[in-house]
């Protein structure tokens, strides 16, 4: 077999209140979970459920209270230097232009600065931004911010891409073109890919493997489902067909029970 690109084992994750030193929150407990080399893997559960802990852990951001971390059966220690990481939030560099946002990665590398320049210009070229490398965020769309952000990522050649919700405050159509040009740059490279999101319809239509997350706390995988819909695919477009309505109620059935459980903690702690 493969040696898997991610294999967190038995992982869990607790916390200690910094107002109350006494209190402890774990997060999640007992959460072992593996991503193949070239494999699309989604993880989906209620708010609060750790989704973007483990998205943490895997990049080396957060230790684990407990369990094992491997990156291509390598045990992980420190940062993972074999992933790149598209945050939720905005990440780029209010001061620096798309290009020098793309460029930054590669000279703090030390590449030199005329390389790095042209491997920024082909990914900007990539992600449909070719004519507006000379352009400051504050100047660009969410959209193209986005596609700035996934260049920033991609131009480093990453073995793993780790996605915490990343389209998630985008306008739906915009939304929709970002993961079908995700998709076909996956489907060119074939990186791993973990990508974290609250959106089923997202998950299913992007993934080889969608994992359900139970409500916290001490959340854990408590499903699992191949995404067995042929590529390359349109994620508008898949979602009229019988397979994916069919995944999804499948999927729907296990995780609408933990959302509901999850939305009534939330109404408690606001009480």
């Amino acid at each position: 077999m493969t040696t898997p690109a991610i294999e967190l084992q038995d992982i869990a994750c607790t916390f200690i209140s910094k107002d109350a030193p006494g209190q402890r929150y774990t997060a999640v407990e007992h959460v072992s979970l593996t991503v193949g080399a070239g494999e699309f893997v989604s993880v989906v559960g209620p708010t609060g459920c750790g989704k973007s802990t483990l998205l943490n852990v895997a990049a080396g951001l957060l230790a684990p209270s407990r369990g094992t971390v491997r990156i291509f059966g390598q045990p992980l220690t420190g940062l993972n230097a074999r992933a790149g990481y598209m945050f939720q939030a905005e990440s780029l560099m209010p001061w620096r232009t798309a290009l020098g946002n793309v460029m930054a990665g590669l000279e703090f590398r030390g590449m030199p600065p005329a390389e790095a320049r042209a491997q920024a210009e082909e990914w900007l070229r990539r992600v449909g931004l070719g004519a507006f490398g000379d352009r400051y965020p504050h100047q660009m769309s969410g959209g193209m911010r986005k596609r700035a952000s996934l260049a920033q990522v991609l131009v480093l050649d990453p073995d793993i891409i780790l996605m915490d919700e990343p389209f998630s405050a985008l306008d739906i159509q915009t939304r929709q073109l970002m993961e079908n040009e995700v998709l076909a740059l996956w489907q060119a490279k074939r990186k791993a890919v973990l990508f974290i999101t609250h959106d089923l319809d997202e998950a299913i239509a992007m993934s080889d493997r969608v994992v359900v997350m139970s409500a916290g706390p001490a959340s854990r995988p408590i499903g699992e489902f191949a995404i067995d819909i042929p590529r390359p695919r349109d994620v508008a477009e898949v979602k009229m067909t019988p397979r994916f309505l069919k995944l999804h109620a499948a999927i729907w059935g296990v995780l609408r029970e933990e959302v509901l459980k999850g939305y009534q903690q939330q109404l408690r702690r606001a009480a």
